[in-house]
């Protein structure tokens, strides 16, 4: 076989404690899956089936622990906003997964970030129209890495939190989504068949923000360690 033009390289996370790397398929995103979010986001927080929207693969963004990313400030935007988020990596594909086995789809788990739009966000809500422009930019989804469910178990609870300039702007547990793991799975696979190498951001909690070049933040989540990542 040959082609046009070379392929681009496959993105690929850091396996934690390992040499090995996670190839990276799709990204799919759990939109307003804490209650307290939602509601600073002007929502009713009622479970409602949840909802998703799609980065590309390759705007993601692997982060080293002990390392700082430089992440440039996008253009198009004078509302730039972080959401901390637990990650799930799939590892073994599936449609129409039940609840009581979609934990065992479930490679493992990273510390991500889901940087937003926050302008072009509203402006596209407003209208009716795709988000695209607001979420699946370039370099919109750094991830740290992942760590394997069998090392580090299932999150049914854990600290999450993001500080910014070393100030607390985001902090919760994921015993708060809405929907949990194994349920966003279970959802999701019924309009997609799930595969290796597909990620999952679960949503984010309370206390969004805006970011400015200059500005390091710090986002962690428990048993996962923290990412450091500066805004250029």
């Amino acid at each position: 076989m040959t082609f046009v033009f070379p392929p681009e390289p496959p993105v690929a996370v850091p396996v934690a404690g390992s040499s090995d790397q996670f190839p990276v398929r799709r990204v799919y995103c759990v939109g307003r899956n804490y209650a307290a979010h939602a509601r600073e986001m002007g929502f009713d927080p009622d479970r409602e089936p949840p909802f998703f929207f799609c980065k590309p693969g390759d705007a993601v963004v692997p982060v080293a622990y002990g390392q700082t990313l430089e992440l440039a400030y996008p253009t198009q935007t004078s509302n730039y906003h972080h959401e901390a988020e637990l990650v799930a990596a799939i590892g073994k594909g599936g449609a129409d997964i039940a609840p009581e086995s979609a934990l065992d789809h479930v490679w493992g788990y990273a510390v991500g970030l889901d940087m937003t739009r926050r302008d072009l966000q509203m402006q596209m809500r407003e209208t009716g129209r795709p988000w695209e422009i607001s979420k699946a930019f370039d370099r919109s989804a750094p991830l740290g890495p992942i760590h394997p469910a069998a090392q580090a178990g299932h999150f049914q609870k854990g600290g999450i939190w993001l500080t910014v300039n070393g100030q607390p702007r985001q902090k919760s547990d994921v015993s708060h989504l809405i929907w949990s793991v194994a349920e966003t799975v279970t959802h999701l696979s019924k309009f997609f068949r799930l595969e290796p190498g597909d990620l999952i951001y679960t949503g984010t909690p309370e206390g969004v923000g805006a970011v400015k070049a200059g500005d390091t933040m710090r986002v962690g989540i428990e048993r996962l360690g923290e990412l450091t990542v500066k805004i250029v």
